[in-house]
């Protein structure tokens, strides 16, 4: 058995892959603030591949964990040297490991903030890339402004030499830039979240606007904030994964991650300081995300936050058994190509008919076994950017969102905290007594969850959308969920015959 760490990694069993590079001479020009698994299966991975190649020496990355949160993966990354284990599990079962090596230094913020804020600030920095989801933003959804209300928001305004947020963080180092006379860089948002990178401008520029300035002026000049889509389903890694590297390939990795084969990463080609040759492994360069990034919003996700709330109606677990159901399957793509599909466009070089087939795949994959529970907590995060825009665009139009209103439905239900065979569950959401309230009130006023402003806008006025919520709610609360579905999949509407 071999601890995972740079002595010991040339000596590593021959059927997992390693780098050939040589680490020692990579140069870390991009800080990358939030290495959980998706960011080391996705654009860590992406850079291994270009370091590989041997295109470039200079895509190195040094990770940062902000929050006291993440101290436990900062030290274990730490002991390894930067070095952990991707493995790939495939549809068919057969799994690939290979260690990743171009995070070539790890920070944990709290225990140095300024050795963070002048590796930010530093010359050779060109990128700073942000994993910090999307609560991260600090964003009003209510208002679409930034939220000068939250706590650790006030002590940084208060205590800027002391920052404890990314803007806090952000702030500190583009002054040093600034006051040194260093380039500006690219500050690159790898979030799910439409518009990530305007997202991430916006919130950071109202934030400098309370402090400086002058700053501003600089940042506008001088930094930009490429918009970005990632895809790769990366689930929590658990004790299990963790026993297979044991197991099947005598590594001792303490935080490997696990991911599906499936990569995609469309990219805005807009970086102030130069990039990565990210092109030679893959990685598409576009004018204009957007198109790309509502695909994925209002498929990939929206499909999961589906067959998230049908399955747990249900009392299914993971991910993979709800798509394997054939009837919560058929719902899925019949929501895809009815409803979600008719208000996407400006897809270049996208067959969108294979892209949802390899979803419906993709989420069949039981050796990725993405929990239910996951896929439903904040999901008053989720439904306004995965679901809803898929409503706005159809009352638009055609109309038809008798799915959706379905799905918005069950989440209601989701909100009673049990699953119809009484399974009690955790409601894991930042306005999660909100949520309960609002469903408990459903019993004396049927429209009290669409009542919830911060959420649903004024869906509730939008009467064609209110019929069809109130009629998936009825049936759902007089059928079980199995036989809702199958009469929607059968008659292609909202109607219920016992």
């Amino acid at each position: 058995m071999k601890t995972l760490n740079k002595e010991n990694l040339k000596s590593l069993p021959s059927d997992v892959a390693v780098p050939t590079y040589d680490r020692s001479a990579v140069k870390a020009s991009i800080v990358h603030v939030g290495i959980g698994g998706f960011h080391r299966a996705h654009q860590a991975f992406y850079a291994d591949q270009l370091l590989e190649k041997g295109v470039a020496r200079d895509c190195g990355i040094c990770g940062v964990g902000l929050l006291e949160f993440d101290r436990k993966i900062c030290d274990i990354l730490t002991e390894q040297d930067g070095l952990y284990t991707l493995m790939t599990k495939e549809l068919d079962g057969s799994v690939n490991a290979r260690v990743i090596g171009s995070m070539v230094e790890v920070m944990f913020a709290p225990d140095n903030k300024q050795a963070v804020i002048e590796k930010m600030a530093h010359p050779e920095t060109k990128i700073i890339s942000l994993t910090i989801t999307e609560g991260g933003y600090n964003l009003n959804e209510a208002t679409g402004e930034f939220d000068f209300e939250n706590e650790s928001i006030k002590w940084d305004l208060a205590h800027p030499e002391d920052p404890k947020t990314i803007f806090g963080f952000l702030t500190q180092a583009l002054l040093l830039r600034k006051n040194k006379g260093v380039q500006g860089c690219s500050i690159q948002s790898c979030d799910n979240i439409q518009g990530n990178g305007a997202i991430a401008r916006q919130m950071l520029c109202s934030f400098i606007g309370e402090v400086d300035n002058e700053l501003l002026e600089w940042v506008n000049k001088n930094v930009t904030f490429p918009n970005s889509m990632v895809d790769r389903i990366t689930p929590a890694t658990v004790p299990a994964d963790i026993e297979m590297v044991y197991d099947k390939f005598k590594i001792k990795d303490r935080w490997p991650v696990v991911c599906e084969s499936y990569i995609q990463w469309v990219v805005e080609d807009d970086f102030v300081s130069g990039r990565p040759a990210y092109e030679e492994v893959g990685v598409q360069f576009v004018e204009d995300v957007a198109p790309y990034e509502k695909m994925k919003l209002q498929l990939l996700n929206a499909g999961h936050s589906v067959l998230g709330m049908l399955g747990a109606r249900h009392g299914y677990n993971s991910i993979d058994e709800a798509a394997s159901d054939e009837d919560f399957s058929q719902f899925l793509r019949n929501y895809m190509d009815a409803e979600a599909t008719p208000v996407l466009s400006g897809l270049e070089g996208m067959d969108l008919g294979a892209y949802k087939d390899s979803l419906m795949a993709r989420f069949r994959n039981k050796y990725i076994r993405d929990q239910i529970s996951r896929i439903c907590l904040q999901s008053s995060a989720k439904m306004p950017k995965f679901i809803l825009p898929t409503v706005k665009s159809q009352l638009e139009g055609s109309g038809n969102f008798q799915r959706a209103a379905f799905v918005i439905a069950a989440w209601c239900k989701y909100n009673e905290g049990a699953d119809e065979k009484g399974n009690e569950y955790e409601i894991e959401d930042v306005i999660s007594e909100e949520l309960q309230a609002a469903a408990r009130r459903t019993q004396d006023d049927p429209l009290a969850f669409l009542k919830i402003e911060s959420v649903f806008g004024d869906l509730v006025h939008q009467r064609t959308f209110v019929d069809a919520y109130q009629s998936a709610l009825e049936a759902l609360n007089e059928f079980k969920i199995k036989e809702c579905v199958k009469a929607i999949n059968t008659k292609n509407t909202i109607s219920w015959e016992k």
